[in-house]
């Protein structure tokens, strides 16, 4: 069944574009849209599903970061939504399969704030060593507590990084050249960096490190992935960070450990739930811990990161509403398309079925439509299909593309 949007018989206007950008996002983005003569609307915190869907009716381009959840009823209240943008890396909170089957495109931010998580990873492992956080809130108490108790350098220290992708792995040579040794595990076959040593289980990692750092994605399979069981297996009085995904750790076996030394601090930026907007009430089994850091999930958030962020994403946007690429697309086959320099556009997103372009082509060439350029690339369940034409199509040809039992999304884009 042909679930799609309504096909669009003519290109969107510039002006006819809609955008809506929530929680934050970096003005560049939204300035680099409205340059494009686009309508944006941008607002501050987060939305819950019934104002989602309530705010999207009509919306082309939707931007988010990690607190928005786009939940299969917001997309099929969204018929007109062309595409997704997360301005951040994780994806996880978008039903990707839910934007597939309807043929919207998803784009994220894949490497814009990997140094922002690696610098403050290091700021908080040399913090937690120094016990800086504990001797500050001593002085602002008034205490004056000059010991060196506890407090020790990270120079000869083994760190292990559990998940070695692009932040886990930039972190892993920072971190060699501050003195520190580096050990990591990661499920998939990874290519260790200077010299850094591949642990062959989390089991092998922990015996060994003296601060253990996550660094893993959003997926299912990583909710829990640290429980009870890895915190007993740590060293006596290791540090432990989370600066990935909130449902990576049970939170209240780390408080368990926490209190009782067996892990002597901890520095976490992520939460299984966290408060949509600015000023709402954050709660969390680790707040009152003294040797514990909480940030509120900031490793991204540094001006320079969410800037290029906001131009990176916003310009994927941009490049797919006018031109069809899809190049980084999380969810969508991937083309690299160019400007249509003049000529009528057909992006046609199918499911992936053998005879479909024959079909296509065998449609337009009944109707004596000369063919100038076309791309096709596959990926899962679809196909997407880009057609390039001297002098358009009419709308009884694009009504014949829609009804193909295999099409998803239609638009003419010039």
């Amino acid at each position: 069944m042909n679930t799609s949007a309504p096909f669009a018989t003519e290109r969107l206007e510039d002006a006819d574009v809609r955008v809506l950008l929530l929680e934050n996002i970096h003005t560049d983005g939204a300035d680099f849209l409205r340059g494009k003569g686009y309508q944006v609307e941008t607002r501050d915190g987060a939305l819950g599903e019934d104002e989602l869907i309530e705010a999207i009716a009509g919306v082309h381009l939707l931007g988010i970061r990690s607190t928005t959840y786009i939940t299969d009823n917001v997309l099929a209240a969204a018929p007109n939504l062309l595409a997704i943008g997360a301005f951040c890396i994780g994806t996880n909170q978008i039903d990707l399969a839910a934007t597939t089957a309807r043929g919207i495109a998803v784009f994220n931010a894949p490497y814009s704030n990997t140094r922002s998580v690696v610098e403050l990873a290091i700021a908080e492992i040399i913090s937690l060593a120094r016990r800086l956080h504990e001797k500050s809130t001593d002085m602002h108490a008034g205490v004056w507590n000059k010991s060196a108790a506890g407090s020790h350098e990270i120079r000869g220290r083994t760190l292990g990084i559990i998940g070695y992708g692009n932040i886990g792995s930039q972190l892993s040579v920072v971190a060699e050249a501050l003195g520190l040794k580096v050990i990591f595990f990661d499920i998939d076959d990874k290519l260790a960096l200077g010299n850094a040593k591949r642990c062959s289980t989390i089991e092998e990692l922990l015996a060994e490190a003296d601060v253990v750092t996550l660094h893993v994605d959003g997926r299912p399979g990583n909710a829990g992935l640290f429980g009870d069981e890895e915190m007993k297996q740590m060293k006596p009085r290791a540090l432990f960070l989370n600066l990935s995904r909130g449902i990576a750790v049970d939170t209240v076996a780390l408080r368990k450990h926490l209190q009782s030394g067996h892990i002597a601090g901890a520095a976490v930026d992520v939460f299984p739930v966290e408060p949509k907007r600015q000023g709402d009430e954050f709660e969390s089994d680790l707040r009152g811990l003294p040797n514990v850091i909480l940030t509120p999930h900031v490793g991204g958030s540094t001006e320079e990161a969410q800037q290029d962020i906001g131009r990176f994403v916003a310009s994927k946007l941009r490049s797919y509403t006018e031109f069809g690429s899809t190049s980084l697309s999380v969810n969508m086959p991937e083309l690299n398309l160019p400007a249509d320099q003049g000529k009528c556009r057909i992006a046609h997103v199918h499911r992936n079925a053998p005879g479909v372009l024959a079909t296509i082509n065998g449609l337009l060439g009944e109707r004596e439509v000369n063919i100038d350029a076309q791309s096709l690339s596959t990926r899962g369940e679809n196909g997407y299909v880009v057609t390039d034409v001297p002098d358009g199509v009419s709308a009884d040809t694009l009504a014949a593309l829609a009804a193909l039992p295999e099409t998803v999304r239609i638009r003419q884009l010039s």
